[in-house]
């Protein structure tokens, strides 16, 4: 299952903001720590962490940091087979 994608300079700085933020929920943070963990890898994203990256993407308190890098997580799960 490789996926091309990777995380981009502007996604991982997102990504290492959430991390830091007092602020942010845990699934935003594991979302975050996914994108930064496939900033120069071509590692893909796990099935829960896509889980949790779609919550933060979904919750309106997020910060725009935060669904930065819970979209570049996302983009980095492979997609379904039809």
């Amino acid at each position: 299952m490789s996926k091309k994608e990777r995380t981009g300079k502007r996604a991982a700085t997102a990504a290492s903001k959430t991390l830091r933020s007092a602020n942010a929920s845990k699934a935003a943070k594991s979302a975050a720590g996914s994108a930064l963990a496939q900033s120069k890898t071509s590692k893909v994203t796990s099935k829960p962490a896509a889980s949790r990256a779609g919550k933060t993407l979904r919750n309106p308190k997020a910060s725009k940091a935060a669904k930065s890098a819970a979209g570049s997580a996302l983009t980095q799960r492979p997609g379904k087979k039809k």
